[in-house]
């Protein structure tokens, strides 16, 4: 297995750090990493947040789903689907250009995220744990006012780095299921009762699958904050289609 397949397998969320800060070189090895990702047509469809200030990286910790280790983590990425750039270049040529749909979003969101994974990548093959926050998603009036968001700019996903603790450098990191389990070839094909119920034998210890899949959908699926997120995306959406519509 070669040095980038190692890295792939082994990284995993970390949501202790040291007090060990990262270095000015790590930290722009990172960030251009990022920059290195594909791109729809080039076109960098994304602005990142470098988040300094200790105050927002609290208040943050606090939107996010009260999780204090975002405001302890020695780099805070926020990965921002921005339709609103282009717009800019557009008009700076004297164009006069549509505005942006629920397509060009999507596009966006895409370019955020695959950008993001090149960073946490990146990070772990440096020794610097990283993890995801999809949390930044949710709190849309408050996120767009802390992080000055124009209505074209959505937050995807915040992504927090620092050297991990020794307690989770020897975490084992969460099972993954089988290829079998997920890959489908050609076209989609939904599982039937004893194929689900295969894909999580080994998961569910001495739980029954119902049990168990009741207890993670109360905390996850139906969780508040799953919700919040949901209502968070339909501000956002409502705010691109009344702009949309304007234009």
């Amino acid at each position: 297995m070669n040095e980038i397949l190692q890295a792939l397998h082994a990284r995993k969320s970390v949501r202790v750090f040291t007090e060990e800060n990262i270095s000015a070189k790590d930290r722009e090895s990172i960030l251009n990493a990022a920059l290195q990702a594909p791109s729809a047509g080039c076109q960098l469809l994304y602005t990142i947040l470098d988040i300094t200030d200790q105050a927002k990286k609290e208040k943050l910790a606090e939107l996010c789903d009260h999780q204090p280790f975002i405001a302890k983590a020695k780099l805070v990425l926020i990965f921002c689907g921005d339709c609103q750039k282009w717009l800019s270049f557009y008009e700076e040529a004297g164009l006069s250009p549509r505005r942006p749909g629920t397509g060009d979003l999507l596009l966006a969101v895409e370019d955020a995220l695959i950008a993001a994974q090149n960073a946490v990548t990146a990070a772990e093959s440096l020794g610097i744990g990283s993890c995801y926050i999809g949390d930044v998603m949710e709190h849309a009036e408050e996120m767009k006012r802390l992080l000055n968001l124009p209505s074209y700019v959505y937050p995807a996903c915040m992504a927090v780095f620092g050297h991990p603790s020794r307690q989770q450098k020897e975490r084992k990191k969460p099972e993954r299921f089988e290829l079998s389990d997920i890959v489908c070839e050609n076209v989609y094909r939904e599982k039937n009762s004893r194929e689900i119920r295969k894909m999580f034998s080994g998961k569910i210890g001495s739980q029954s699958y119902e049990k168990w899949m009741e207890a993670f959908w109360k905390r996850k699926y139906e969780s508040e904050f799953s919700n919040e997120m949901n209502r968070s995306m339909e501000v956002y959406l409502k705010e691109f289609q009344k702009e949309e519509d304007r234009g």
